[in-house]
């Protein structure tokens, strides 16, 4: 997929409250009553779903991905609005331009799913009145407390003390771009650190497209906020929401201990662990994803978007397959 090649067939801007332009597109059925919501995670951009919606084929659906401010398409983010919770106020901005009505799902990946969680938190009201079904793939609700790297104590300690470091002087150095020459010296770190037992090179290539997309600021400023997050709470306040969770047992930034809290505070929820699966399930088992993200569509279809305490999750482990649209 080129870089000018769009992931679905309308492609239109939207203006947030602060000046700030998103680049969202939009397919699937226009008409439905039903809008599904991606958003991708940090650094990459809405390319990250190509490969879950191929296997979604043909939705009743209605189908929206935007670009994070800072990333992709969109524009760059002042520097003290790289937050969470300034995505979590986007997200309903976005919301309210491109599906103003009817029952929405989201889709989140990642910092996209820290995303709809801070939404929730901030915005509760009006998650209770218009969501109707969660998708959480590879996110944590609680920072990077549990991240490691795949790496033992004392390593990792290292390593992170390096990443925040660096994020801290990425930060200031404004709307600047990665330059191209770095992008493949990225490549072998990025594909550690990122996927799991599959990587196609043309999903590296993608990835490191994407990072290349994102300025330095956005790159280092999110960083700070990524990791001090706790929604626990939040979600064990959302009721009986269908949701899924999905997880790599490989993932070195959000391993599958992240899912699991998730799963226990969010009742509905189904968890698929995926056995040698990194962080970039969408393009290393979208079949997986599609199939939860289908299978959640299809129960929000028949849900009111307004929710209550219910059942506890399932849990199951994901294998081989065919995901199906609803």
């Amino acid at each position: 997929m080129s870089q000018r090649q769009t992931l679905l067939p309308t492609g239109t801007e939207i203006e947030l409250p602060d000046g700030v332009r998103l680049h969202a597109e939009i397919g699937g059925d226009p008409d439905a009553p039903l809008t599904v919501v991606l958003l991708h995670g940090w650094t990459l951009d809405v390319r990250c779903w190509h490969r879950v919606l191929a296997e979604l084929g043909e939705t009743e659906a209605r189908i929206v991905a935007y670009d994070a401010r800072g990333h992709g398409l969109s524009d760059a983010t002042p520097l003290d609005c790289a937050t969470l919770g300034q995505l979590g106020d986007d997200l309903r901005t976005v919301l309210d331009e491109l599906a103003p009505t009817g029952r929405v799902v989201l889709a989140g990946h990642s910092m996209g799913g820290m995303t709809i969680m801070e939404y929730a938190h901030r915005h509760p009201e009006h998650f209770a009145s218009r969501i109707a079904g969660l998708v959480l793939v590879s996110t944590s609700a609680e920072g990077t407390s549990r991240t490691h790297y795949g790496l033992p104590s004392p390593l990792a300690t290292l390593f992170r003390l390096a990443e925040t470091t660096g994020a801290g002087v990425l930060a200031r150095c404004g709307t600047w771009r990665p330059h191209r020459a770095v992008l493949p010296v990225l490549g072998p770190a990025i594909r550690w650190l990122l996927y799991g037992d599959r990587c196609d090179g043309s999903d590296l290539r993608l990835t490191l497209s994407s990072v290349g997309r994102c300025s330095l600021r956005a790159i280092g400023g999110f960083r700070t906020s990524i990791g001090t997050q706790q929604r626990l709470d939040t979600l064990s306040t959302l009721g009986d929401v269908p949701a899924a969770v999905l997880a790599g047992s490989d993932d070195r930034l959000t391993p599958p201990a992240c899912a699991e809290a998730i799963a226990d505070a969010l009742p509905g929820t189904e968890l698929t662990l995926c056995p040698g699966g990194g962080h970039m399930l969408m393009l290393e088992r979208p079949a997986e994803v599609a199939g939860a993200l289908a299978a959640v569509t299809r129960r929000a279809a028949g849900s009111t978007p307004l929710h209550a305490p219910g059942r506890r999750h399932a849990r199951r482990t994901a294998r081989p397959g065919t995901a199906r649209a609803a």
